[in-house]
């Protein structure tokens, strides 16, 4: 997984980035962000997992609207896309050995579902050997769930 990129262009925002801020944020936070986004995304790197970053940043850079680490009101959504009603949860291997987690996890899809959003859920270890070929997949589940809403 490579987490630096050699443009000068927030991983983000797609932004320019002036030289400076480009070397800073790569040194804190392994990816270019521009000023408004290191501040934006500060806390949430911080508790997200390499994996869910990578493909969160690979949705962005395809112009999909996604959002890190938001709120439901019940429990934090790991990559959220408000307007197709998606969210996205990147799972360890305990997520489905482990028979309470995979309980809870069942509990909180549905807890979306009754609200109308759909959950998917995606291995760490497909996005370990698979992650340009996820993105790609999701982000058409993106757009097609955009079209039957209608947005």
């Amino acid at each position: 997984m490579n987490k630096t990129q050699t443009t000068s262009s927030c991983c983000n925002c797609q932004e320019p980035i002036d030289p400076p801020v480009y070397k800073y944020s790569l040194a804190h936070y392994d990816y270019a962000f521009c000023i408004n986004c290191q501040g934006k995304l500060r806390d949430k790197i911080k508790i997200t997992t390499p994996h869910t970053l990578a493909l969160y940043f690979l949705l962005r850079k395809k112009g999909i609207p996604a959002e890190l680490e938001k709120s439901d009101g019940f429990k934090t959504i790991d990559i959220a896309v408000v307007k197709a009603k998606l969210n996205i949860e990147v799972d360890g291997s305990h997520h489905n050995t482990m028979h309470d987690q995979a309980l809870a996890d069942l509990q909180r899809t549905y807890y979306a579902f009754e609200k109308g959003y759909f959950t998917l859920r995606i291995p760490n270890s497909l996005l370990k050997n698979r992650l340009t070929e996820t993105a790609e997949h999701v982000a058409n589940f993106v757009e097609l769930s955009l079209r039957k809403i209608g947005s």
